[in-house]
């Protein structure tokens, strides 16, 4: 209760009592306002937790090679590969045995040397021949990722990918069918090394030793129309591609 100097209180001689002045709290300090509403569980926090990381960037480069581009994982592609001409087959079986040894096999499933079924006429005689479509190139069915990329790049007789730029290009789907197909068919070409206009000499059936010119060519039958020249005129005749032979 306020007294005034004589030692009567204020209230009782009618004066205002004037209210008790409010503490002064301090301010807090900017990290303790950045702490507040936070509840301390005892556990270590580390720096960095709970915010969500920034996103990985996808590696699009292989070191060395001059940074090879490469094409996003995930799904299967056939691709076109450089090799040494005239060993197709070599590196196929260098790549083969690399995927074995350095089990790729989920990212490497399958290696094509594209070839077709010739039936070749030399010397008289008919020779089945498996014949490159495509020399100096080998087909890979491969995810593309760095380390498939790798093992493909680093096999034995291996050049380059084919594609545009550094960044290696898989076939179009009906590009690789096409091929397939071909690859698959049932009946052999037949490889003939004439030409139309061709002099040849007949060395089999009736017009045995008689010479003629090549008019047509059915390479899916495997004949020729030869213009052999009877009596003194050029007479139409079809053989088989066995029963000539070049005019040395």
């Amino acid at each position: 209760m306020a007294e005034s100097q004589n030692g009567k209180p204020l209230e009782a001689q009618g004066a205002e009592v004037p209210a008790p002045a409010k503490a002064r709290g301090r301010r807090p300090a900017p990290k303790e306002a950045a702490e507040a509403g936070r509840i301390w569980t005892g556990d270590r926090v580390t720096v960095g937790e709970g915010h969500p990381a920034p996103p990985e960037t996808p590696s699009a480069v292989v070191p060395g090679e001059a940074a090879k581009a490469i094409a996003a994982e995930g799904e299967a592609h056939w691709y076109v590969v450089h090799a040494y001409s005239g060993h197709e087959e070599k590196v196929r079986n260098n790549l083969m045995k690399r995927v074995d040894s350095m089990d790729m096999h989920d990212r490497i499933f399958e290696v094509l040397v594209p070839t077709e079924d010739v039936i070749e006429i030399k010397d008289g005689q008919r020779r089945h021949v498996a014949k490159r479509t495509f020399p100096g190139y080998i087909l890979v069915n491969m995810i593309m990722s760095d380390e498939s990329w790798y093992v493909v790049r680093n096999t034995p007789g291996v050049t380059s990918f084919v594609g545009s730029g550094n960044k290696p290009v898989p076939l179009q789907e009906k590009e690789i069918k096409s091929i397939q197909k071909q690859i698959k068919a049932e009946a052999p070409k037949v490889r003939v090394e004439y030409q139309v206009g061709e002099n040849v000499r007949v060395i089999d059936g009736p017009f045995s030793d008689f010479h003629g010119k090549v008019d047509e060519i059915n390479a899916d039958k495997g004949k020729l129309k030869v213009l052999v020249n009877m009596f003194g005129r050029e007479t139409p005749v079809e053989l088989d591609l066995l029963q000539v032979e070049r005019l040395k």
